[in-house]
């Protein structure tokens, strides 16, 4: 399967996000005061996340710009790990807001504390507003990189977040139901959990150098060994350079009395590949068959 996708002009992209951090920024000042006045837990914990959402931003925005540098001889691979990196650090802020906003939720349960819902209300919608409109900025982008889908994560979140918010000020309004705000924090902070844990593995797997998980290692090498001239294929190694390109070094046995071939093998195993799997970093080894590798393992090396 080929790993290509759709890339959005750099600079409108960065704009976008620009314009995203600037307005979570305002929106958090808004929110901390109103939860404050009020009362409401669920106003600040919605404050706190939307604050998670502008540095999400920043860091998707410092993300973007590190992993558009060239290939060095430091980072002989490019930099576009980065954008993974920074897809990690902002799952982990979320995972670390919902658990901070479970135990003060539950705190909250044990001990009630009086919210005044009109202010929650009103500014809940206004945050609602704003949520949405980030989510917007971010969309696009979001569907191409993990690093900006960890961030519109962090703005889908809010979005629903403040709408939990509007019912429970509406409930307290109506009936005086002050037990609604920390179970609507309850109920914030377990989607926010959710949605951070779900996009976890992807991000974990680039990093631990883990095959895409649209592949089969074992499938690759069956293709390269369909080629003639192929005695064997050994030391495998299929894993992600980032998130949208994968790369395979192995080791290549050519056939005995084939070896005035070998480089006509090795490139048609390179095209097979590149046709069936969309994979176009291969690095292969050439062994003649009369000395191959002693013992070797299909995928991995010894020691």
């Amino acid at each position: 399967m080929a790993h290509h996708h759709h890339h959005h002009d750099s600079g409108q992209g960065d704009r976008s996000l620009f314009a995203a951090v600037v307005i979570n920024v305002g929106l958090t000042v808004v929110q901390i005061v109103a939860g404050l006045v009020s009362g409401s837990l669920a106003m600040i914990a919605d404050a706190l996340h939307n604050l998670s959402d502008a540095a999400s931003l920043v860091i998707a925005v410092w993300a973007r710009r590190i992993a558009r540098r060239k290939a060095d001889s430091r980072m002989t691979f490019g930099y576009a790990r980065a954008e993974v990196v920074a897809a990690l650090i902002n799952l982990t802020v979320l995972v670390v807001v919902g658990l901070y906003l479970v135990g003060e939720a539950v705190a909250r349960l044990v001990a009630p504390e009086p919210v005044t819902g009109w202010i929650v209300v009103v500014v809940a919608g206004v945050a609602l507003v704003v949520d949405l409109a980030t989510a917007a900025l971010t969309w696009a982008l979001a569907k191409d990189s993990v690093n900006i889908r960890a961030a519109f994560l962090h703005n889908v979140a809010d979005a629903l977040g403040s709408v939990a918010v509007m019912v429970a000020g509406s409930l307290i309004l109506l009936f005086g139901w002050m037990w609604v705000d920390p179970v609507a924090t309850l109920g914030i902070a377990g989607y926010i959990l959710w949605m951070a844990l779900r996009e976890m593995p992807e991000v974990v797997r680039v990093l631990m150098l883990g095959a895409p998980v649209d592949l089969d290692a074992q499938a690759v090498l069956r293709t390269a060994e369909t080629v003639e001239g192929v005695d064997g294929i050994h030391h495998a190694h299929l894993w992600l350079m980032d998130e949208h390109h994968a790369a395979l070094e192995a080791h290549v046995v050519i056939e005995a009395g084939a070896w005035d071939r070998a480089d006509t093998i090795k490139a048609a195993i390179k095209a097979r590949l590149a046709e069936a799997h969309g994979l176009r970093h291969v690095t292969l080894e050439l062994e003649c068959a009369a000395h191959r590798c002693d013992a070797p393992q299909r995928i991995g090396h010894a020691g």
